[in-house]
């Protein structure tokens, strides 16, 4: 039996939400007849149940802050994404970096790359100027992203407007978030509404046209309602000819405590981007084009853009229930509308003649996925050891529409010719859909179901295992009417077991060694599943075997250090069979060796630090569709080193420095072009300092001066492939203010 709201839990509700948390406490056992009827839910709950009867557990209470999962500074203590429950992050048997809500404000880091670009191992390639596209421990993926551990696998650049932190999972990460996640995911933390009034608003200028404004207003409706609402608009030019971006967002958020053991959370985004596409600069001879410095656009600028539309509603509910097991159900529905389109440098500048090639197309997505997933989790003594248990059950749903036209300079030309020295062209290109386009409608449907198993054998010991069964089913229909398999129906489904198992020894309460091994798949039709043909049919899914060791410590409670040695194989790549090449082998391999050191935290009480030092050797070891046995895969420097530090000098002033290393990588695969033999790019490694100045008036304003690439190097950080390369940016000054009401 519930207890009854009494005065005396009325004001301990207010009281807690002045104080800014939000307890669910568990302060009573149930009786028996009623233990019994609920142990027919699961075998957890009946385990967790009669653990208490015993007095064998004491459920720590379940505190929801601002801070959310206890994020201090540069620090984040724990973590509920990685395992599903609370977890400090040293009890992890894996290498986890959070960039957190104040080192996005100290960095005025406005999306993903921005806000990772000083975690060790990640690398963001330049996904043709219109999605977020990222290399982890040598593993390309354009939808290994997610939102509140929900998927968001579209294609699109994500702002940070709304995020209270950015989490970034090293690995395979499968028995938690299904398919793919081979080299890592990325999972956005969401601000949620909370019962302390607070409203800032932030204004901020700078070089290139750069103007952003966001508001963030959060209030107590009630004792028991809380509402927040987050918003954004941003219109930037940029230090690259001819290129703009307008982005904008709301995202209103609700909160509801009806009790003392529950809470429920509703939201709703809209989010709009539109800027230009701009793929950069080619090759010549092997290196980036240098001549065209750093704000040569090649192609046309005014008829290359991507835009996209998203709207998401979520709702979560949480509840704490009389036996000691927390059940949490979230549900996310989005819709993805998107357009892109290309006039884009589709060769290297010839050494000869000095031209290059300029292709066009365009491309419609639109994509709407329907999530749920249901999560039960307690914990449960037996004899000497405890187990904190997790159930769930994950249902999604995906349709995705696709079109892709082909631009056409003349009745049969799909190309034209610049010189580079001139490359913008004001041809005009009409836009027809090929026999060889794709043009499709995908539905993929999942069903997983997952238990884990968090073990303490001793206060020294504790062991991580779990495993994830996934049903994943594609269906894809070809539309394109001009295409020989036009209205072709095909289907295919793969059940996937994914597990993971890892150890954590502590011999010191701040110390902490690890062992884990992990397995993800990725089914053969890619991260997008955007295509599937009749070849492909049989194909087993691709495997990702990750087996990781390292160490955490905690030199002081406010800094934490992480040292992960890795090794990743991808196997069951694809080749065709030289003997009939309508038949694909799988038998390509591709394998990442690596170290990784991270640094989150405090020196001192003034001094912060985030960053560290990332080792790689990414290789092909067995032929595949792409590349001989032998090849270096792109975009993985064997060497980076990144560190942001804050110094704050005194109540009132503060500087920030960060420095940025990173060697030598290829921006492709080799590739031949025409009869030229077969080249590779080199991106030249390079070293980059930014910097940051911080005033505080009062605790209601606040500014900064943000400084990206100090001293002006000139160097090209990421690319797309051998002839998209982006030039990285001259010396840029943003500043900004703060006011809190």
């Amino acid at each position: 039996m519930s207890p009854k709201r009494t005065r005396t839990g009325a004001e301990a509700r207010k009281n807690r939400r002045r104080s800014g948390a939000a307890p669910i406490g568990i302060t009573k056992n149930p009786g028996r007849g009623k233990q019994a009827a609920l142990c027919l839910v699961s075998v957890l709950a009946c385990g967790s149940a009669a653990a208490q009867e015993a007095g064998q557990v004491t459920l720590p209470q379940v505190t929801v802050d601002t801070t959310q999962n206890g994020a201090q500074s540069y620090l984040a203590k724990r973590t509920l994404t990685a395992t599903k429950t609370n977890t400090p992050i040293i009890d992890i048997p894996q290498s986890i970096d959070v960039v957190t809500q104040e080192q996005i404000q100290d960095r005025a880091a406005e999306g993903l790359a921005e806000a990772l670009r000083y975690v060790p191992g990640v690398i963001f390639a330049q996904g043709e100027s219109n999605r977020d596209a990222t290399v982890i421990r040598g593993q390309a993926s354009t939808a290994d992203f997610f939102i509140d551990g929900v998927r968001d696998d579209a294609q699109y650049f994500r702002d940070l407007y709304n995020i209270q932190r950015v989490e970034v999972l090293k690995g395979p990460n499968a028995m938690i978030f299904g398919r793919g996640g081979g080299g890592g995911v990325i999972n956005r933390v969401t601000k949620e509404a909370h019962f302390s009034p607070l409203t800032q608003i932030y204004g901020q200028l700078g070089s290139f046209g750069n103007r952003r404004v966001t508001v963030d207003t959060n209030q107590p409706l009630s004792d028991d309602v809380a509402g927040r609402f987050l918003g954004l608009f941003e219109n930037s030019g940029s230090y690259r000819d001819g290129v703009k971006l307008e982005r904008y967002g709301v995202n209103p958020t609700l909160t509801f405590r009806p009790d003392d053991k529950t809470k429920i959370r509703v939201g709703y985004e809209f989010f709009h981007d539109s800027r230009t596409a701009d793929r950069g600069i080619p090759s010549l001879l092997g290196n980036p084009f240098f001549a065209a410095g750093r704000g040569r656009f090649f192609g046309n600028p005014y008829d290359s853009n991507a835009r996209v539309d998203v709207q998401a509603g979520q709702v979560l509910y949480e509840r704490d229930t009389e036996l000691g097991i927390k059940i949490r159900n979230f549900t996310r529905a989005a819709n993805y509308d998107k357009f892109y389109q290309n006039v884009f440098a589709n060769g290297r500048v010839s050494p000869e003649t000095g031209l290059v090639r300029i292709d066009a197309y365009n491309n419609t997505t639109n994509r709407t996925n329907l999530f749920n997933q249901l999560d039960l989790t307690g914990s449960v003594n037996t004899g000497p050891f405890v187990h904190r248990l997790l159930l769930g059950s994950e249902f999604g749903y995906q349709d995705t529409f696709n079109l892709r036209r082909t631009g056409f300079f003349s009745a049969a030309a799909t190309s034209t010719l610049v010189q580079s020295a001139f490359p913008i062209t004001f041809m005009p290109i009409s836009y027809v859909t090929r026999a060889q386009d794709a043009h499709s409608n995908t539905v993929a449907r999942v069903w997983s179901v997952y238990a884990q198993d968090q073990l303490e054998l001793s206060p020294n010991v504790q062991i991580v295992a779990g495993v994830r069964y996934d049903n994943f089913n594609v269906g894809f229909r070809n539309l394109n009417t001009l295409n020989a398999n036009y209205n072709q129906a095909l289907r295919q489904v793969n059940n996937l077991v994914s597990p993971r198992a890892g150890m954590i020894v502590k011999p010191l309460e701040n110390l902490s060694f690890y062992g884990n091994y992990s397995v993800s798949y990725l089914p053969a039709t890619g991260d997008q599943f955007t295509s599937l043909a009749v070849n492909q049919l049989a194909l087993q899914p691709e495997q990702f075997t990750n087996y990781e060791g390292g160490v955490k410590w905690e030199p002081t409670p406010d800094l934490l250090v992480t040292l992960a040695f890795y090794q990743l194989d991808r196997t069951n790549t694809t080749l065709p069979n030289p003997a009939n090449t309508a038949q694909l082998l799988q038998t390509g391999a591709q394998r990442s060796r690596g170290a990784e050191l991270s640094i989150a935290g405090n020196l001192t009480e003034a001094w912060q630090v985030f960053g560290g030092y990332a080792y790689q050797d990414v290789r092909i070891t067995s032929d595949t569709a792409a590349a001989r046995a032998g090849t270096i895969v792109p975009l993985t420097p064997n060497h980076v080193f990144s560190l942001w530090n804050k110094y704050q000098i005194d109540p009132v002033w503060g500087v920030g420095l960060g420095a940025i290393y990173q060697s030598y990588s290829f921006a492709g695969l080799p590739e031949a072009q025409g009869n030229l033999p077969a080249y590779t790019v080199t991106l030249p490694g390079f070293f980059r300092l930014d910097g940051a100045v911080y005033w505080r008036w009062n605790d209601n304003l606040r500014a900064q001066v943000n400084i990206e690439n100090l001293t002006n190097t000139k160097y090209y950080p990421t690319a797309h492939n051998n002839n998209n390369i982006t030039p990285g940016s001259p010396i840029a000054v943003r500043a900004g203010v703060t006011a809190t009401f």
